[in-house]
């Protein structure tokens, strides 16, 4: 079974990987689908699709090795991380989504408008555990970096090691217009 998982991965954090594991435990492939792919250096979106890609991408071989270390064992699965661009007609998306993307039979979802959309699509709708909701947020954890506060304990260290090395943080300081 191939399944569909959608984020925008504003940045990629630790929700997102438990949320991933899980749905690999359940699927042969999993498609991740990077929303917004066209949005970037914005508070919202800060990080370009391909940052993302890369990030999801580095978070996904991190995982792997992880669950291979701790006895969880898992098949390697086939993961493909798709950008997908808006395109602001909610009747449309669906079909546009799966213009873009591998046929799939399932979607893992926990977004009221997304999972709606699939829904009135005929596909078949899964909601995700929330894992520490209050702290796997996109929206707290870039809070975190404009404040100066501690974030890097939110994500995959490869992931903070990918907005290390492109001056994320920096980025979204200016463009919040603070310094710290």
């Amino acid at each position: 079974m191939r399944a569909f998982f959608i984020g925008r991965f504003q940045p990629c954090h630790n929700g997102h990987i438990e949320v991933v594991r899980e749905i690999l435990k359940e699927v042969d492939e999993l498609i991740i689908g990077i929303g917004s792919a066209q949005e970037s250096h914005t508070l919202e979106n800060p990080f370009t699709a391909g940052e993302r890609i890369l990030m999801v991408s580095k978070a996904i071989d991190e995982l792997m090795v992880k669950m291979v270390g701790n006895k969880e064992i898992l098949t390697p699965k086939k993961v493909y991380i798709i950008p997908l661009e808006d395109i602001y007609r909610n009747s449309l998306w669906v079909s546009h989504v799966v213009s873009m993307v591998p046929p799939f039979n399932i979607v893992y979802s926990n977004n009221p408008l997304v999972i709606r959309l699939f829904k009135e699509a005929g596909i078949r709708v899964k909601s995700t555990k929330f894992y520490r909701r209050v702290d796997y947020q996109g929206t707290e954890i870039r809070k975190k970096m404009i404040e100066g506060e501690e974030w890097k304990k939110f994500v995959p260290k490869c992931v903070a090691k990918i907005i290390e090395e492109i001056n994320g943080v920096e980025r979204i300081r200016e463009i919040a217009n603070k310094d710290v």
